[in-house]
């Protein structure tokens, strides 16, 4: 699924409207009927209050769609218009008109009006701003923003939370709606997608208002929200005819005294991710651990006890998975220099294997082309230098990637595949994954698709969906508290199964 620029935005607008030969407040009208019919089937008693916050833009006109129909099927509101400029387009000042006709007359707030009184029991509907805004709000709508934040209010956004700006975080975080769910049309928003400014909403879900269909397909995006749909577009089947040399051999080299489990679990996962076969290559005191904990696994060893100090085997692996559990010893950092000037095999490079190169940035040339890189956040800060926010940190990271030629996997609530300059974000993943292993087992999924043949792109979109999904499936059983990593490996398959199935999450939920 596509994300597009605000701009990309408008002009999906401006085209629907000349393609389809409707009116702009016509297409404002579906944008309000699809709002209105979702609180319909949310919110069946008419009983509770319904504040509306309407602006004097087009989200405003948005909410006054949503109160007009509201008014009609009887429900209980109260329509404020937030009277922020002189500046009112002519579709909102349409509504304000129609709603009017049916004799109810919005109240205006200015700076000199008092705040109205906003019950915890109450609904707010919050159409003040759109995806339009580029400055702070003024002081009086901040101090109505945080009235409405602070009320214990279900807060109802519309495309948006108010406050928010499409391309930076703001600088005013108290001038920003807290909403429990934000509405959104069509397509996803990135700022739903970044920690800084996806917290302002809890849950989101997109409206589908019809949009020009032929635009939506054709109009390029160097950002997707990456759904099933997405990853079956190159998901392979298996063949009755085929063997486990067909899908290629994992090697997972790591581990140390104290941190066996880290490769033993990336081993598990790249088998269950479908590899064919897996090699582990760990210290020697992991050989027993390994041979009893996971049977399925061939186990090579290090001459030394407790880590790694010569990275030497004579096996031909499809895919290396290198750092769980690793540590940074300074024979290890020794031995991942070694061979990584001498290895020719994708690679996939987590935990202290990214650390070690991170102190050691001349190994970043023996990448190019050949890896995939999943560090966590602390680990990304070493690896690309420290960022101001979210949007810096994203064109840091793609120009990285195209500096070396590497498939990054930026790990957070929505887990971001980056390569030069695209951006896929995953749409799998609770918070309960949020614990000690998880990042082992995706390093582990997405070595084992390596060895099958994907490429390094695919793999890791793949791979971070299933390993969400796997995730999504397992927290059903044990809930986000009892989550483990060993779970996610356990429902690997069920998430596999499910790419096959045509089941939809009802809603998304701002994992942070």
């Amino acid at each position: 699924m596509k994300i597009f620029s605000i701009e990309q935005i408008r002009l999906a607008d401006k085209l629907t409207i000349e393609r389809q030969h409707i009116t702009s407040d016509a297409l404002m009208e579906r944008a309000g009927v699809a709002i209105f019919n979702w609180i319909k089937q949310q919110l069946p008693t008419k009983e509770v209050k319904i504040n509306i916050f309407c602006g004097i833009g087009n989200n405003g006109g948005d909410g006054l769609v949503v109160a007009r129909h509201l008014l009609e099927q009887g429900y209980n509101i109260e329509v404020y218009v937030v009277n922020f400029s002189d500046k009112r387009s002519k579709d909102f000042l349409l509504n304000f008109d129609r709603i009017k006709e049916l004799k109810l007359w919005p109240k205006l707030l200015s700076q000199d009006t008092e705040i109205p009184n906003i019950s915890s029991q109450d609904v707010v509907i919050d159409a003040i701003f759109g995806i339009g805004l580029n400055r702070p709000a003024d002081d009086w709508v901040a101090n109505l923003i945080n009235e409405i934040n602070t009320s214990g209010a279900f807060v109802l956004s519309v495309d948006i939370p108010s406050g928010l700006y499409m391309d930076k975080v703001p600088s005013e975080k108290d001038a920003v709606i807290e909403a429990d769910f934000t509405l959104t049309f069509q397509l996803p928003k990135l700022i739903f997608l970044l920690p800084e400014t996806g917290k302002y909403t809890r849950y989101w879900d997109i409206l589908d208002i019809g949009q020009d269909p032929k635009f939506l397909e054709e109009e390029e995006s160097n950002m997707v929200y990456v759904d099933k749909k997405d990853v079956l577009s190159f998901y392979k089947s298996r063949s009755r005819f085929s063997h486990k040399g067909t899908y290629g051999h994992a090697l997972v080299i790591g581990g140390s005294h104290g941190k066996v489990g880290a490769v033993l679990m990336s081993s598990e996962a790249a088998l269950h991710a479908g590899a064919g076969l897996v090699t582990a290559f760990v210290p020697e005191c992991g050989y027993q651990t390994l041979q009893t904990a996971f049977p399925e696994a061939m186990v090579l060893t290090d001459e030394e006890e407790n880590f790694v100090t010569k990275i030497d085997y004579d096996i031909e692996p499809s895919a290396i998975g290198i750092g769980p559990g690793m540590g940074t010893h300074e024979k290890t950092v020794k031995a991942i220099s070694n061979f990584l000037r001498k290895n020719k095999k994708p690679m996939v490079i987590d935990a202290d294997a990214l650390n070690i190169i991170a102190e050691n940035n001349d190994l970043l040339t023996y990448l190019n082309g050949k890896a995939i890189l999943t560090p966590h956040p602390k680990e990304l800060e070493r690896l690309i230098g420290k960022w101001n926010d979210d949007f810096e940190k994203l064109e840091m990271v793609k120009s990285f990637s195209k500096d070396y030629n590497l498939v990054m996997v930026v790990k957070d609530a929505y887990t971001a595949v980056v390569y030069g300059d695209q951006l896929f974000f995953n749409s799998t993943g609770n918070p309960g994954m949020a614990t000690g292993g998880s990042g082992d087992v995706l390093t582990g999924i997405i070595t084992g698709l390596v060895a099958q043949k994907y490429s390094l792109l695919q793999a890791a979109i793949l791979g971070v969906y299933i390993h969400g999904r796997a995730g999504d499936l397992a927290v059903m059983r044990s809930g986000v508290e009892a989550l483990t990593a060993t779970d996610i490996i356990d429902f690997t398959g069920d998430a596999f199964l499910d790419l096959h199935k045509k089941n939809r999450s009802d809603y998304q939920e701002n994992p942070s």
